[in-house]
């Protein structure tokens, strides 16, 4: 007799998986820790092995689990592209989100992707800038939903993670080694003032290689090995690298990615893009 893979089961074991450990994954899923953990412990029962392995610090995943994980995805993907499909509960019009440009990727083409399969008459319109004129816009009522990355978060900010920032020039450059050392920022990264002030308190001469609004062309010239710029760490895009610590460059101190809601839409389709973008980004 065919037996069913319990899906709330599955939603668990995969928050679970995606965030490290049951006290983040009981937040995200609006469920006690004791229930997630129950949840998963069935699953184990039910297939008969361990999906996890456990210690003090993070949970993190056996073989099995890892197999486990794919399949999870792909059965939970088709039951909420289902239930969005059949029932009027999927949000109708536009959610207007800003995420600034150095943290789109990885993460959130996923993000945008899970969205349309749930949710396909939601349109995300998708503003890439920076954090203060985002803010702005938010407060204008111009955009519903922004990431930001600042030293803190701000008044309704709610902080996701804290990344060291670093600096990044191209794989295996040498634009580190020149003096005057060469930058590129566009004129109003927040990066560029905290990067600036390093070098100074360190006594590293610079000089500005890009004057200009183009992120573009500050990535064109990082991957040339022209100019060197800075980023949060594991959030830069494909040609670019962490300049290594032997380098001798000051550090940077760290970031925090914040999330904002301006509280003008409501609704499932809202709290799932909140609750991926928790996961992706706080993971």
């Amino acid at each position: 007799m065919a037996r069913n893979l319990d899906l709330t089961a599955l939603r668990a074991f995969m928050v679970t998986a995606d965030t490290g450990g049951v006290t983040r994954a009981a937040s995200l899923l609006n469920l006690t820790q004791s229930a997630v953990s129950m949840q998963i412990k069935r699953l184990e029962e039910a297939l008969a092995r361990p999906f996890f392995f456990r210690n003090a610090r993070r949970l993190t995943l056996t073989p099995e689990g890892e197999q486990l994980l794919a399949y999870a995805r792909r059965m939970l993907s088709l039951n909420d592209e289902v239930l969005a499909r059949l029932t009027d509960t999927a949000l109708v019009g536009e959610l207007r989100l800003g995420v600034p440009h150095d943290i789109v990727f990885p993460a959130m083409p996923d993000i945008l992707k899970h969205m349309a399969q749930c949710y396909p008459r939601l349109r995300i319109n998708l503003t890439s800038s920076f954090t203060l004129p985002m803010k702005e816009a938010l407060a204008r009522g111009e955009l519903d939903l922004i990431l930001t990355t600042e030293e803190e978060p701000g008044p309704g900010g709610e902080a996701l993670a804290r990344h060291d920032l670093v600096w990044v020039g191209a794989p295996g450059g040498t634009a580190s080694q020149a003096r005057p050392l060469r930058l590129g920022f566009e004129e109003t990264c927040k990066f560029r003032p905290i990067a600036l002030a390093a070098l100074d308190g360190a006594g590293i001469p610079w000089e500005m290689g890009f004057t200009g609004r183009s992120n573009e062309a500050v990535q064109a010239m990082i991957a040339a090995d022209l100019a060197l710029t800075a980023r949060m760490r594991g959030r830069f895009s494909k040609g670019s690298a962490e300049v290594p610590a032997q380098a001798g460059l000051p550090a940077l101190g760290d970031m925090c990615i914040c999330l904002y809601d301006s509280g003008l839409r409501k609704g499932p389709a809202v709290e799932d893009l909140k609750a991926h973008i928790r996961v992706a980004y706080a993971a």
